[in-house]
């Protein structure tokens, strides 16, 4: 177990985003209207990170950081190799505080971290940081923009960059992430409330995380209009300039190619194969027999990040509406981020 001291401090992060999350504006403390100056600025530099997005992604935190879980979550672990190692993190910008974690790990083991942000998401995480450090200078992190005079490699990025990674890095331990999405198998039987959950996976962040649901998985005689039904609260979506622009975009290319579609003005849904699919779109195929999904799955597990349905498949799914809500232990790519710090 780390030192109780980095657990406590790291307490008292989630408590002052809770605090922060309950208190008016009006009885904002100097602290915490710097913390929402921070909130409105990273909003302006990255027009996808709005106000609710980021509170999402901070309630999730003060949800998570709290003395029990987070004890419950580094019980399993064995913290008594040499610390001296200093770690290089290089963070994904997808979507608000994506990084976070990896921090975290980094640092509760005791190592060094050396953090190069991503150029999407430069402002929540290095507040937040420093504000863990001054309540317990332990810790030992820096910010860089060139990761030179590392032990150990934590980076997130896509297909593309992940070759650039493994060439660069190959003589020292790395975890290196690519690019990967969600999946959602429905067998017909989902209740009406579950499918309105569903949207929560598909169009929280609008869309931009690993986590986040882009391929559905329906029932032969499955009807579409119920999918349409389920996310019909999310309409204001479309309002959101640069989601309205994808929209547009993909509708008019769908129009041109004379592709087989459907449109609520808000959502694009296309029957398709393919798992990944750009923001606005929505793929959906159907099945006859749930083994052939449980196979595509299986052939693909090194693309998807997880999986919401409510069938008993043999390996680990999500319930409807909680694909962005993981676990404190639920690792991207499902590598035990912790245990390769401690163990490598």
């Amino acid at each position: 177990m780390p030192h109780l001291t980095k657990i406590n401090s790291l307490t008292f992060v989630g408590k002052f985003i809770h605090e922060f999350l309950c208190t008016d504006i009006e009885n904002y403390s100097i602290f915490q209207k710097e913390f929402y100056d921070k909130i409105i600025r990273a909003e302006i530099e990255n027009p996808w990170f709005t106000k609710d997005n980021i509170l999402f992604c901070l309630e999730y935190w003060a949800e998570n950081l709290t003395q029990e879980k987070l004890s419950h979550w580094l019980s399993k672990y064995n913290f008594s190799k040499h610390k001296n190692d200093k770690i290089g993190i290089i963070m994904a910008g997808n979507i608000p505080m994506v990084g976070f974690h990896d921090a975290l790990c980094v640092l509760l083991a005791g190592f060094s971290a050396k953090i190069k942000l991503s150029t999407k998401d430069k402002i929540l995480i290095p507040f937040l940081l420093n504000y863990w450090k001054e309540l317990d200078p332990s810790i030992e992190f820096e910010f860089i923009e060139r990761v030179t005079g590392i032990d150990k490699l934590i980076a997130t990025g896509s297909d593309n960059t992940s070759k650039y990674f493994e060439y660069y890095f190959k003589e020292i331990p790395h975890i290196i992430r690519k690019n990967r999405t969600s999946v959602a198998v429905l067998n017909g039987n989902e209740t009406k409330e579950e499918l309105e959950n569903l949207s929560k996976d598909i169009f929280t962040y609008y869309g931009l995380g690993c986590r986040n649901v882009t391929q559905l998985f329906l029932p032969k005689e499955f009807k579409i209009n119920h999918i349409f039904e389920a996310v019909f609260s999310y309409k204001e979506v479309i309002n959101h300039n640069k989601y309205g622009n994808n929209y547009d975009y993909h509708k008019a290319i769908f129009l041109l190619n004379r592709d087989n579609f459907w449109d609520n003005n808000f959502l694009l849904l296309k029957e398709s194969n393919a798992i990944f699919s750009p923001i606005s779109v929505l793929n959906f195929s159907f099945y006859e027999d749930l083994k052939e999904i449980e196979n595509f799955i299986m052939e693909n597990e090194n693309k998807i990040q997880c999986i919401v349905s409510n069938e008993n498949f043999p390996f680990e799914t999500v319930t409807f509406g909680q694909s962005q809500l993981p676990m404190l232990d639920t690792y991207a790519d499902g590598i035990d981020t912790m245990q390769w710090i401690c163990e490598n």
